[in-house]
């Protein structure tokens, strides 16, 4: 979803009390400023929805003690930035669900299911947080475009994995143990199976740079090996 810039600086308790005020609009804290958050497409309220659904399902079948939920809640990524992913999954047993709660303290996965206003800054600055957070595993990008899935993973030597899916494939979750085809995250979504061949390898080559060079800007800061390569 789209993000604005408001002027003023607030604590991360005046942000509080701002979002329990707040019942139309939700705003991600990121170092003293906030961002309000409009509201996604048909689409990519589909795709969101279907995410959750799926991987909930994968998680029962498993038997895996996680929780799943939607931009709802907020992850609480250190204590200068909260953010509001489209669906985030947790496995630790301080995140389940109460009526008192309203943020995630240890996101394992997050998914951002992209928009045309805010696929630069999914991919780039918001990355940077997500990496930055010891607790996350796998960060996922949908496209609304057209059906198409990437996955960022953690390892050993730092976010050095990546994978790309497309129709017929069938995405990973490692960090959960489960795996679901792509088709069903685009379930009534009304998105096109493809891209003309061109524009998506021209919309490729510009994100992956984008990644590589938010990747290399924060290296130091989140303990990356800035040598890594993404296989």
């Amino acid at each position: 979803m789209a993000v604005q810039r408001e002027t003023q600086r607030m604590s991360v308790e005046e942000w509080r009390d701002l979002e329990r005020m707040s019942h139309d609009t939700k705003h991600e804290y990121i170092d003293g400023q906030i961002y309000a958050m409009s509201r996604g497409s048909l689409a990519h309220g589909r795709i969101r929805g279907n995410a959750v659904r799926t991987i909930e399902d994968a998680l029962v079948a498993r038997n895996e003690p996680c929780f799943v939920y939607n931009s709802d809640v907020a992850a609480r990524l250190s204590s200068r930035y909260y953010t509001y992913p489209d669906v985030l999954v947790t496995c630790d047993e301080h995140d389940q669900a109460s009526p008192d709660k309203t943020e995630i303290q240890s996101p394992r996965v997050i998914i951002e299911v992209l928009s045309d206003s805010t696929e630069a800054y999914d991919r780039g600055r918001k990355f940077g947080f997500y990496r930055a957070c010891t607790t996350v595993q796998e960060y996922v990008l949908i496209s609304t475009n057209y059906r198409a899935v990437e996955m960022y993973r953690r390892t050993l030597h730092g976010w050095t994995n990546y994978y790309s899916y497309g129709l017929g494939d069938e995405v990973e979750l490692a960090s959960l143990c489960i795996h679901f085809p792509v088709n069903v995250l685009y379930k009534d979504a009304g998105v096109p199976e493809a891209l003309d061949n061109s524009e998506e390898k021209c919309r490729e080559r510009k994100y992956h740079s984008l990644f590589f060079s938010s990747y290399l800007k924060d290296a130091q800061f989140i303990q990356i090996d800035p040598h890594s390569q993404i296989h």
